[in-house]
């Protein structure tokens, strides 16, 4: 599904609802996908970390999805091969987090970790432990958060998975994900430099990809893949095709909510590492590190993170990309970044 301006039918009269019950839209408004929609789209894409167009394309519309369910709406439960997401799964962590059980990250996908932490938190309070969260445990969550204040327990347990993550790139398990999409042959080169470069100092690199494939898996089977290999950095290297051509520079992106939200320290992190090592090598645009919660930085278990090392459409990083020793330099940069991020503190 791919909504935009000019678009009408049932699927925008939903969309509409959605962001209304948001507070995003006057729901008292119909029509068309028109201006004020595609505002109100940009303002959720933008809270909710999400690439900012202004069209409902799958990822916004499930995000809408999630945004409509609140703690104690449903039943929640752990069922494999059928990954429950939502805001109120968010919520279940953040009580969970802030009782001092370990929920994993806190990102609105209730997997193994968040139900294992539930049922100890079942098993604490005299309630059934088997995992599900329905009334029961919701009345347990109110008679107990009220009685909990401060803290944050899922950033301190990142923090320690961070220190141990610092003690040299040798040994580490690396997987670097050449970009799917715009400058595929592009970002594949600058991969494979990447893992000579990691793999020289003992990293054992596994790449998502090599040369071209017919079907590419979506973000969800690549962080899947990681998740499986049990890497401890995932790092994907992707070109921009930004609509302007005066769009230009580097970025890193990690996984993190806006304005402060639940994030990842040591993606964040991993990021800045990158982000001044590739700039201090090369001519692009500094345009620094940034929060989202796209799925590849959302659905993988370590520190993850995407960087885009020029916009295809603009025509000076297009030529800068195409250089082969631009693409040394780039490679030398994210290697050089993951080897500072490794280093004992």
């Amino acid at each position: 599904m791919l909504l935009r301006l000019g678009a009408s039918g049932p699927a925008v009269d939903e969309v509409r609802t959605r962001l209304g019950h948001l507070g995003l839209l006057d729901e008292r408004r119909g029509g068309d996908y028109d201006v004020v929609v595609a505002a109100a789209v940009r303002a959720f894409q933008q809270e909710r970390g999400l690439t900012v167009d202004g069209i409902v394309g799958p990822d916004t519309y499930r995000r809408l999805e999630e945004a409509r369910w609140q703690l104690g709406d449903r039943v929640l439960t752990y069922t494999p091969g059928h990954l429950v997401t939502g805001d109120d799964v968010t919520q279940l962590q953040a009580r969970l987090s802030q009782l001092g059980f370990n929920a994993g990250r806190i990102d609105g996908m209730f997997g193994p970790r968040t139900d294992a932490a539930l049922r100890e938190f079942q098993g604490s309070v005299g309630v059934d432990g088997d995992g599900v969260c329905g009334p029961e445990t919701y009345r347990a969550f109110d008679r107990l958060i009220k009685t909990i204040s401060g803290g944050n327990a899922a950033l301190l347990r990142d923090r320690i998975t961070l220190s141990e993550l610092r003690t040299g790139v040798m040994d580490k398990v690396v997987v670097v994900d050449p970009g799917f999409d715009a400058g595929a042959e592009i970002c594949e080169a600058i991969a494979v430099r990447v893992e000579g470069r990691l793999a020289a100092l003992g990293t054992q690199v596994l790449l998502t990809r090599t040369g071209a494939i017919a079907s590419p898996p979506d973000e969800g089977q690549r962080a899947e893949f990681a998740n499986r290999t049990g890497a401890d950095l995932f790092v994907s290297i992707n070109c921009s095709e930004a609509t302007s051509a005066r769009v230009n520079g580097v970025g890193c992106f990690y996984f993190g909510e806006p304005g402060g939200g639940a994030h990842s320290a040591s993606g964040r992190l991993l990021a800045e590492r990158v982000q001044d090592e590739v700039c201090a090598r090369t001519s692009f645009l500094d345009c620094r590190t940034h929060p989202r919660t796209w799925d590849l930085l959302r659905m993988t278990r370590m520190a993850a993170i995407r960087i885009d090392v020029g916009n295809l459409s603009n025509v000076d990083d297009a030529a800068r990309l195409r250089d082969p020793a631009v693409q040394d330099a780039v490679a030398d940069g994210i290697a050089s970044g993951i080897t500072r991020f490794c280093a004992p503190a």
